[in-house]
């Protein structure tokens, strides 16, 4: 569904993302780990056409999206729901608002359709009732909710998750991960989820890809990952500085 080959980026005299190659076959779900500024949110913006790579390619369903202009690059798009670190919902709209945005922007359904699809996605994020409520009256966790009804109310094939768990205590972590791979059981869509958590690596991937010195380190199924010997790997999973990042 998504192959990258040889992506090279950079900002000025600052590279960002050096010979980065990965694939991620229809309906998988893999994880993106890496330090912050490592490049994870640079290397989601190559793959939905937001920036375009110094030198290599990006393939969304066989088709290299870095020569498409931007109409042709809205088709791609569609095929993408987009779930942001901090939601990013609309302040001066209710719950049904936000999340019915772009179908009532594609104005192809009636508004009666509209609002039982936006009920039916609201139940499958346990957030059924909430239509008539702003933003402000939401918890983080239930905005993080709001947030994935809207990427999936127009059944994209890929959905792509940036920092999900970012914010949230535990407990509501938790029933995060859990709402994410209900969504990738119950819809198939093929899955990437950018996230510093290592539980939510864990459990929500299917594969582990670790992004360091500004290309894939490490890749491997959950279980061989987080087994890893290797002082890179061991040193991110553990979370552990060296003496010289400790900051006084």
């Amino acid at each position: 569904m998504i192959e990258v080959r040889h992506l090279q980026k950079s900002f000025g005299a600052h590279p960002v993302l050096n010979d980065v190659s990965f694939r991620i076959e229809n309906g998988e779900s893999v994880v993106i780990i890496g330090r912050s500024g490592g490049g994870k949110s640079v290397l989601l913006k190559h793959l939905v056409g937001l920036l375009q790579p110094d030198s290599g390619e990006v393939l969304v369903d066989g088709e290299n999206i870095g020569p498409m202009n931007e109409r042709q690059l809205l088709r791609v798009r569609r095929k993408f729901g987009m779930v942001f670190q901090g939601a990013a919902l609309f302040d001066s709209m209710t719950v049904a608002e936000n999340v019915a945005f772009a179908l009532r922007r594609d104005k192809v359904l009636t508004e009666g359709e509209i609002t039982q699809r936006v009920a039916e996605t609201l139940e499958m994020v346990d957030l059924p009732g909430t239509e008539l409520k702003k933003p402000a009256e939401l918890s983080g966790g239930m905005r993080k909710r709001v947030g994935l009804a809207r990427a999936i109310i127009y059944e994209p094939q890929i959905v792509l998750y940036d920092e999900p768990t970012t914010g949230l205590d535990p407990i509501v972590s938790d029933s995060i991960d859990k709402l994410m791979m209900r969504v990738h059981e119950r819809l198939k869509v093929t899955t990437v989820v950018v996230t510093h958590d290592m539980r939510t690596a864990r459990r929500v991937g299917q594969r582990v890809l670790m992004l360091h010195d500004k290309k894939i380190y490490a890749s491997g199924a959950p279980e061989a990952f987080f087994a890893s010997q290797d002082p890179v790997v061991r040193q991110f999973v553990d979370g552990v500085a060296d003496e010289k990042e400790i900051l006084f």
